[in-house]
């Protein structure tokens, strides 16, 4: 008589891989920031695929605005303006504080995808990190503007700046009205330093292009974010 062990053998493979599969798939169901094909939120956390969402959000704006409207985000949608390479869709304004601090000057009016990439990022690493360092909240963000039509500097390539799909953070103030700067505060040697580095350092792969003062000097006095397509999904952290 032939022996079962083989066939109870693959019988019990059969049954791991089945309930793993089951288990997978629950598992993705409960984690959508994991899944490509999952509606971006912006309540959710962020996981393997939420800079591939957030991408597809700079081409879609529908789809974008949508989700700031399933989250209930108060915000002022500003005219496209532009024309070709330079045309800007998706231009916006935050209204209140609720996702994020006060924006100065307040009408830098980036793209869609790059005002909810920078609710994430001020939630998981501005805010977390100005506690550890300082022990206190972030109150407001400043900015060096969002819409520039002209091309990438020393480059002919066009800058994302040119459909405000980018923005340049050039400093934050504390809840006790404490200044920090790029431009004063990078050079190494005390926490508001380790703070801009850190924040830095833990912006890699939500936006597409992270750029410091370490990048060069044009970008001595600000942080250059941006949310470009780039093949294979790709991001850039100097």
């Amino acid at each position: 008589m032939k022996s079962l062990r083989p066939y109870l053998t693959w019988f019990a493979v059969a049954v791991l891989l089945t309930l793993g599969a089951i288990f997978g798939m629950q598992w993705v169901r409960t984690h959508p920031e994991h899944l490509p094909g999952a509606r971006f939120e912006l309540a959710h956390p962020q996981g393997w695929a939420t800079h591939r969402k957030l991408v597809a959000l700079a081409s879609d704006d529908s789809a974008c605005f949508a989700a700031f409207d399933r989250a209930g985000a108060g915000y002022l949608r500003r005219p496209a303006i532009g024309t070709g390479a330079c045309r800007a869709s998706q231009r916006m304004i935050l209204t209140g504080n609720r996702f994020a601090p006060t924006m100065r000057p307040a009408g830098a009016a980036p793209g869609c995808a790059v005002t909810a990439a920078l609710i994430l990022w001020d939630r998981d690493v501005v805010q977390p990190l100005a506690r550890k360092y300082f022990g206190q909240k972030i109150v407001e963000i400043e900015n060096l503007g969002a819409y520039n039509c002209r091309k990438i500097a020393g480059q002919q390539g066009q800058s994302e700046h040119s459909t405000a799909n980018a923005i340049d953070i050039s400093a934050f103030v504390l809840a006790d009205g404490t200044r920090i700067t790029l431009v004063n505060d990078w050079t190494p040697g005390d926490r508001r330093s380790e703070f801009l580095h850190a924040v830095r350092d833990e912006t890699c792969g939500l936006f597409s292009t992270v750029l410091s003062p370490d990048h060069n000097d044009a970008h001595a006095n600000h942080f250059h974010f941006d949310m470009a397509a780039r093949t294979a999904g790709w991001t850039v952290c100097r």
